[in-house]
């Protein structure tokens, strides 16, 4: 061949050569700006689903669920209360606002801590809700059907439960209805909170059995103290999710201008709190002998207690004793 080529027939060679090296470095940054998209196109819901904010984190999920299976006690409160159906539901002590629950109309689909998966999966619900004692059970259920933690963030109990019903009310298109009564119960809660800012000093006990455990501010029934105002009588107790033990001598030694119990075996069967609590170290109490003993509402503090109508119950239950006085 000779060494001498036509000048078109060299660029056209060397055009060639270029256009090999060059088509590696295009693939190459095609591919990087492919990866660098990738995070950001899997954050956004395709079309006919949506994100919601759960314990867990953001979740993406159906838009406008129909079949929806409900572990979660405080859930269910919630969404009956925005009149939302629930096609299954678990088998547990329903309190009575809810007892039209218990029969066989709704199917059960396990406990409120072991799901029957083989019936929820025969369900074939669009979404699953989770949260509370069933909470473990997030990641099991998740292999059924898209499932959501709605358990509320102990650190911002009230916060935390408003945003778990707003989230519910998004989701089943009660957006609405769920801001309005949220509205209104806080509005509750600031009057209750002015009333009970001068009643003097409040100590919580739950009974179950012959035990009693006492709960602090920053336990899971703080809320009295931090967002319904009562003064703690101790500010020492634990923040435990069981509470700290106590005996009636301690009960004595604080000594509280107001005794709230929650009886755990009236939420779930038969209570026994009173006769428990009758005895001499109690009765001399400035609560006992002022008629200052409040037996809380066993089942809108104990079981379903960040919904909707657990809460409104909980401050009407209040406002009413606290406005009654002495």
């Amino acid at each position: 061949m000779s060494a001498f080529q036509p000048v078109s027939a060299r660029h056209g060679a060397q055009a060639s050569r270029g256009g090999r090296r060059l088509l590696p470095r295009l693939i190459a940054a095609w591919c990087a700006l492919t990866l660098s998209m990738a995070p950001a196109l899997a954050q956004e819901p395709a079309s006919g689903e949506m994100t919601v904010s759960t314990y867990r984190g953001d979740v993406v999920i159906p838009a406008e669920p129909k079949t929806v299976v409900v572990f979660d006690m405080a859930s269910i409160d919630t969404l009956d209360a925005l009149d939302v159906p629930m096609a299954g539901l678990p088998a547990a002590p329903f309190p009575d606002y809810l007892a039209h629950y218990a029969g066989d109309a709704t199917p059960k689909v396990g406990s409120i801590f072991e799901p029957d998966f083989e019936a929820v999966a025969a369900l074939a619900p669009d979404l699953i809700i989770a949260g509370g004692r069933s909470s473990e059970q997030t990641e099991a259920l998740a292999r059924i059907a898209p499932t959501i933690d709605m358990t509320v963030d102990a650190g911002k109990l009230l916060a935390s439960s408003f945003e778990r019903i707003t989230t519910l009310g998004a989701i089943f298109g009660k957006a609405e209805l769920a801001e309005k009564r949220i509205a209104d119960l806080q509005g509750r809660i600031a009057a209750l909170k002015e009333t009970s800012a001068g009643i003097g000093t409040g100590l919580i006990v739950m009974t179950t059995g012959n035990r009693i455990s006492a709960f602090g501010a920053g336990s899971r029934f703080g809320l009295l103290h931090a967002e319904f105002g009562v003064t703690p009588a101790d500010t020492g107790l634990e923040a435990a999710n069981h509470g700290e033990a106590v005996s009636f001598e301690y009960i004595a030694d604080t000594d509280p201008d107001w005794l709230f119990v929650i009886d755990r075996d009236a939420a779930i069967g038969q209570g026994a709190a009173a006769a428990l609590l009758e005895n001499e170290l109690v009765e001399n109490t400035k609560a006992w002998r002022s008629g200052h003993v409040v037996y809380l509402n066993p089942a809108t503090w104990y079981l379903t207690a960040s919904g909707l109508t657990a809460l409104e119950t909980n401050v009407e239950q209040l406002t009413a004793r606290f406005d009654k006085g002495s």
